[in-house]
């Protein structure tokens, strides 16, 4: 690796753990919205226990984003957008062994 190059990388770690530590604002965010996962779910027209299997997560979990006490994130926020775009795919999809 390029001297350049590394002091940039090393220099980008400092910076988020700065921004960790709240010591600097990030330069950016990036936020995507989550579709409403109860619609989601009837979408793809299965029971609340078959959609948590489906998308590996507990039912009472499922239970918590549909009643909008809590908000799936990360992967999970990301599959939901994926089914909700395409159910039939995406449940053929991951039904697949």
């Amino acid at each position: 690796m390029k001297q350049e190059n590394f002091e940039e990388l090393v220099e980008a770690v400092r910076q988020g753990g700065a921004i960790l530590r709240g010591e600097l604002r990030p330069g950016r965010r990036f936020v995507f919205d989550t579709p409403e996962v109860r619609a989601v779910r009837e979408k793809t027209a299965l029971p609340q226990v078959a959609f948590a299997n489906l998308i590996g997560v507990s039912v009472k979990t499922l239970q918590n984003w549909e009643q909008n006490r809590r908000r799936p994130t990360g992967p999970a926020a990301a599959l939901l957008r994926i089914i909700a775009h395409s159910p039939e795919l995406a449940v053929e999809a991951l039904h697949r062994r």
